[in-house]
């Protein structure tokens, strides 16, 4: 069994979806070592989230940041915590709505992502700043 771990900064990007998967492969190359395993990517933050979906079609990740949006929309009275802005209570519901990490399987040194699969960093606020990861992979 091997592990590898590591943290990395991902740049500050505006708010919306946006794929990672080439970074966190990037970040990561021992996983080409592995014919088996695991790769969990977790962020450090609250007010963003991790999901994997369509990596193919810009508008899936527009319509996402629409829906998201839609569902969880800023200025509401109700909102108790709002001591960092109208988009930080609804970056925090948005995240608890996605997750914190993702996992994907290991196959022959590469990841097992579906043909359409890619990695998206969340970022839920409008200015979020740089967004720590922590990569884990392990395996045979």
């Amino acid at each position: 069994m091997q592990m590898f771990q590591k943290t990395i900064s991902l740049k500050a990007r505006s708010r919306g979806f946006h794929l990672i998967t080439a970074e966190i492969l990037q970040a990561i190359p021992e996983i080409k070592d592995l014919k088996i395993g695991m790769l969990q990517v977790f962020i450090q933050h609250t007010s963003a989230s991790l999901t994997i979906n369509e990596n193919a079609d810009p508008t899936v990740r527009k319509d996402f940041e629409m829906w998201f949006n839609k569902a969880v929309p800023e200025n509401d009275p109700d909102y108790k915590h709002d001591y960092e802005g109208s988009d930080d209570m609804p970056a925090h519901i948005k995240s608890a709505l996605l997750d914190t990490s993702v996992m994907i399987p290991i196959r022959n040194g590469e990841l097992a992502l579906g043909t359409w699969q890619g990695i998206y960093l969340c970022e839920h606020r409008n200015y979020g700043g740089n967004r720590n990861v922590v990569i884990t992979a392990w395996g045979m």
